[in-house]
């Protein structure tokens, strides 16, 4: 019986893994860096959920007879590890990678007994999680297969809430509640509202990027993925994560009634929501669906006689998210303040008062005054460098 065969918690790859395979896995995971072999057989171990994994990522590493099976596995894992190639540890030592893949492949094989190796895996599981949660910020949901699935390339880059010029007010509140809600305290629901290109999604990025560290996921829904909220409940009722459902450009025209289930699953029925679940949601709407001039008459002769019952029913859509946060077009001082951080923050070297007066041309042509026009003004002066 071959080691990987005798491994009893953990599914190691049942098929020969050829040089090919190695490098593939390592470029594409982000550990292409020292010993691709012991890095990809630490990846499928740190990615792989299965009794002991899933113990340690909700509470603490566990005792008995669960921990006597995995220190067996891993002295089988120090084993597999002596399989590694030289030539290619040789040929990626001088690559630079801070992928926890790679700071816990360099502390199992350092380690001299599997009881090391447990408190370096164990100690992995505690901090990021196990499977596709541990190495993944954003998600989306396959409403066919009805499995959450990682987004290939996230589109975060390294922003953060400082990088949003403005608006700290709506920070100080949006950071508030997400870290009441991190901790496991009473938190609500949020709708940031307002005009479009002030920074409402970007807000959302920046929030995953600074608290990725302390478990906190986004998973993105689309507008007919609504009755998929209780099947994602489901699946991440149990994990050690916290997890917005974000709903972005959410609103709805007069004769679409998809409104009103969501409005259901917010406000729960018999089954609760999960703790570890908020639904963060924007808008260019306040009250999200659009509303006519004949839904302010409380008469009319053909369809619903009393026209004041279906407005209240409309905007009880916004009343079910605990947190409304405006975000308005910036003044005329606030869009020069972005744009100059911005033109710092990329390093353009330009008279500010040259800079200004090509970003004050830029917004006339480009809708307006918004973070969304200073950026792209920053990135029209960077393509023609």
């Amino acid at each position: 019986m071959s080691e990987t065969e005798r491994l009893t918690l953990y599914s190691m790859p049942d098929k020969d893994i050829t040089l090919h395979d190695l490098i593939e896995n390592a470029c594409v995971n982000n550990y292409a860096s020292g010993n691709l072999w012991h890095n990809y057989v630490t990846y499928s171990i740190l990615n792989d959920e299965n009794f002991f994994s899933l113990e340690c990522e909700r509470r603490n590493a566990p005792d008995g007879t669960l921990r006597d099976l995995a220190i067996l596995d891993f002295a089988s894992l120090m084993k597999v590890f002596q399989n590694g190639n030289e030539e290619l540890q040789e040929f990626f030592h001088n690559r630079k990678n801070t992928s926890p893949v790679c700071e816990v492949s360099r502390l199992i094989a350092g380690s001299q007994n599997p009881r090391e190796v447990y408190d370096h895996v164990a100690n992995f599981y505690r901090k990021y999680g196990v499977g596709i949660y541990a190495f993944h910020k954003a998600f989306r949901f396959d409403s066919e297969s009805k499995k959450i699935i990682p987004v290939a390339n996230e589109n975060l880059g390294g922003m953060t809430l400082d990088d949003l010029i403005g608006y700290d007010i709506q920070k100080a509140e949006l950071i508030r509640n997400t870290e009441a809600f991190i901790s496991g305290k009473p938190a609500n629901n949020v709708l940031l509202y307002g005009d479009g290109g002030t920074g409402k999604s970007t807000s959302i990025k920046a929030l995953l990027n600074e608290y990725f560290s302390q478990g906190l996921r986004v998973i993105e829904l689309y507008k007919h993925q609504f009755r998929d909220i209780l099947s994602i409940s489901k699946i991440l009722r149990q994990r050690n994560y916290k997890f917005i459902i974000f709903i972005d450009d959410l609103s709805f025209e007069e004769d679409e009634s998809e409104y009103k289930l969501l409005k259901a699953i917010i406000e729960g029925g018999i089954e609760t929501r999960p703790g570890n679940i908020l639904i963060y949601a924007t808008s260019n709407r306040r009250h999200i669906i659009r509303e006519i001039w004949s839904d302010r008459d409380d008469m009319e002769h053909n369809g619903d006689i009393h026209r004041s019952d279906t407005v209240e029913e409309k905007l009880s859509l916004a009343s079910r998210f605990g947190i409304a946060i405006n975000y308005s077009a910036p003044t005329r001082k606030m869009y020069h303040d972005i744009v100059i951080n911005l033109a710092k923050k990329a390093g353009i070297d330009i008279n500010e008062s040259e800079l200004l007066a090509g970003a004050d041309r830029w917004e006339i042509r480009h809708g307006g005054k918004t973070g969304r026009a200073a950026r792209q003004y920053i990135d029209y002066l960077l393509g023609g460098e």
